[in-house]
């Protein structure tokens, strides 16, 4: 959200951004219906977004980790539609929604990447549907973990190596598939040599077929 301040702007916006709160693994950010106040920037841990049904099941729509903002749905109807659960402890930075569009609408730069941020949610939930429609199990399983890698890499982690924060069970409620195909796709890319998996320790070691698999599912 910095990117594009000047240096005598930035004090502004670390003055707005003071709060911290930490969340326990297990427990809410937020729930769906709570009243929108505040956005939420992982400062640390790990997050999952989810929804339930009318018959009490639940749907995981989204991970986040640190870098990533949370909240961002409740800005349409001033109320989340989803809850916000660590599955780490976790640590966030409170930004309140009302000083930031204040803050925005005095630095055109920061309402400039405040956008490209929001543009980048749209992209990914078009991502996601993109998953869900037309990619057989295995294809949606190597995407989600090349976006994972992705993800982390830009935020100065390993690029092949990470620690899965989620169960398979939650995997597959994002993606789509019962806990034992994830289980069995995990299985069969460790044997065509994809991965290395050491419970919730993953190895990329073949990440062109991993993505050959994704790219043949888009042609």
């Amino acid at each position: 959200m910095p990117v594009g301040l000047s240096a005598d702007q930035l004090p502004r916006l670390d003055d707005m951004v003071t709060n911290r709160k930490s969340v326990k693994r297990g427990e809410a950010l937020f729930h769906a219906g709570d009243a929108f106040q505040s956005l939420f920037a992982v400062r640390t841990g790990f997050f999952k977004t989810r929804v339930s049904s009318e018959d009490g099941r639940d749907q995981v729509t989204g991970f986040q980790m640190a870098g990533e903002l949370l909240g961002l749905d409740g800005i349409s109807s001033d109320r989340h539609s989803c809850d916000a659960v660590a599955l780490e402890d976790s640590q966030v930075c409170v930004i309140p929604f009302s000083q930031l569009e204040e803050l925005s609408r005095e630095f055109s730069d920061l309402q400039h990447q405040f956008h490209k941020i929001m543009s980048r949610e749209i992209v990914r939930d078009h991502g996601v549907m993109l998953l869900l429609g037309s990619m057989r199990a295995e294809e949606r399983l190597a995407a989600f973990l090349l976006n994972l890698t992705q993800r982390l890499h830009a935020r100065g982690f390993s690029g092949s190596s990470l620690i899965l924060r989620m169960t398979r069970e939650e995997i597959g409620s994002y993606l789509g598939l019962k806990l034992e195909t994830v289980s069995r796709s995990f299985s069969k890319f460790q044997e065509e040599g994809y991965l290395e998996v050491k419970q919730r320790d993953i190895r990329i070691t073949n990440e062109e077929g991993l993505r050959a698999l994704v790219n043949a599912a888009r042609c």
